[in-house]
C-alpha cells in the first residue's frame, strides 16, 4: 500500500522535512498495520529533527499517533482489524497515514475517548505519570515547582499533581498561558516574562523553596530551577527545549543543599511492556474520571508539519498540537 509520510534527508531546520510517497509492505509476525487518524506534536520531534538526537538518515519523524487496525501479522492476539490503537514513545514514524507498528507498543484506546483525544494526551500523559508518581513521588499538600506550565505536559501535569493533592506552582510566559495554567490545576502562576521566578517561589514557600522542580525547558532555567529548591531537593531536568544546560559538577548539589539531580526519559520508564501498560491506564483512567482534559491547542494537516514545527519552537503554541493525516 501507498503511504503519505513526512521524511527527512539530513537534520537541521523545519524545512529538511519532506512529504514523500512509500510502499508500506503487508505486517509481518508480530506487527500491525494502522490507518492513522491523529498524530500527537511533541518536542521529541524536535529534538530528532534538528539534530539534538542522532538519528539513521533518511528517517521518518514523529513518535506518537492513534488509527485503527487495517491488518495484523501473525502471532498478533492482543488487537484485531477494527481496533482503535494508540502509541506514545515509539521509534521514529508517526508522521504518516499509514504506518507498521509491533502490536506490542499499541494500546487499545477506552470506550468515550476519542481519537485525537488519545494522541494529544497518551505520551504527555505518561510524561506526567512517571514524573510525579514514580521519578519523584509527589506529596499531598507538598508544594511543585513545574516550568513550562502552560505546555502540553505542563498542562496535565497541572491537573494530575491537583488531584495528588499537591499545591503546584507553574512557570508561564505570559497573561494567555498564565491563565491557562490557573485554569488546569496550578494554584500559584509566575509570569516569567515579568517576575522574578526564584523570589516569587520563596514568597509563595515562605522562604523555605520548593522539594522538586520539573524543568523541561534545559539552557534558560537551569540556574533559576536550582535557586529555587529547597535542601535537599529535587531537580528533576526532562527536556532542553531551550539547549542542554550546563555541565555541573558534584560539588554544586552539595554547596546548595544537598540537592538531586536527575535526567529521566520516559523510553526508559515505559520500556517494558507492564510498564507501558500500566503507565497508560493510569492516563486513561484520570481523563475517564474528567481529571485530566484533552486541550488540543492547535491542529495541522500532517503536509504542514513545517509549520507546526515552526510554531512549536517559537513558543507559539498552547497545549497539545495534533498533526491530521
Amino acid at each position: 500500500m501507498q503511504a503519505s509520510v513526512i521524511r527527512i534527508a539530513a537534520q537541521g531546520a523545519p524545512a529538511v522535512m519532506k512529504l514523500e510517497s512509500a510502499e508500506v509492505p503487508a505486517p509481518g509476525a508480530g506487527e500491525v498495520l494502522l490507518r492513522q487518524t491523529a498524530i500527537g506534536l511533541n518536542f521529541m520531534d524536535v529534538y530528532h529533527r534538528g539534530g539534538q538526537y542522532p538519528l539513521p538518515l533518511p528517517s521518518g519523524l514523529g513518535v506518537e499517533a492513534a488509527g485503527v487496525v487495517e491488518a495484523v501479522g501473525a502471532g498478533v492476539t492482543d488487537v484485531k482489524k477494527g481496533d482503535h490503537v494508540v502509541y506514545g514513545g515509539s521509534a521514529p514514524g508517526s508522521y504518516a497515514n499509514l504506518r507498521l507498528m509491533p502490536a506490542d507498543r499499541l494500546i487499545k484506546i477506552p470506550d468515550g475517548i476519542g481519537d485525537d483525544e488519545a494522541a494529544a494526551v497518551l505520551m504527555k500523559g505518561m510524561t506526567a505519570e512517571y514524573l510525579l508518581n514514580r521519578c519523584y513521588p509527589v506529596k499531598k499538600g507538598e508544594f511543585v515547582l513545574f516550568m513550562a506550565a502552560a505546555g502540553g505536559v505542563g498542562l496535565v501535569a497541572g491537573q494530575w499533581g491537583r488531584e495528588l493533592g499537591a499545591r503546584m506552582i507553574g512557570v508561564a510566559g505570559g497573561a494567555d498561558k498564565c491563565k491557562l495554567a490557573k485554569d488546569n490545576g496550578y494554584e500559584f502562576v509566575i509570569d516569567r516574562t515579568k517576575e522574578d521566578i526564584p523570589a516569587r517561589v520563596k514568597e509563595i514557600t515562605g522562604g523555605a523553596g520548593v522539594p522538586v522542580v520539573y524543568d523541561s525547558v534545559g539552557k534558560a532555567t537551569f540556574d533559576i530551577t536550582l535557586k529555587c529548591l529547597a535542601p535537599r531537593g529535587y531537580f528533576v531536568s526532562f527536556g532542553t527545549t531551550t539547549g542542554a544546560p550546563p555541565p555541573m559538577e558534584a560539588a554544586t548539589l552539595q554547596k546548595l543543599g544537598s540537592l538531586y539531580f536527575t535526567r529521566p526519559t520516559l523510553a526508559n520508564y515505559a520500556a517494558k511492556r507492564e510498564d507501558l501498560v500500566m503507565s497508560s491506564s493510569a492516563v486513561f483512567a484520570m481523563m475517564k474520571k474528567g481529571v485530566i482534559k484533552a486541550h488540543i491547542g492547535q491542529r495541522y494537516a500532517l503536509a504542514d508539519a513545517v509549520r507546526a514545527h515552526e510554531d512549536l519552537e517559537a513558543g507559539r503554541t498552547q497545549g497539545s498540537s495534533v498533526l491530521t493525516p
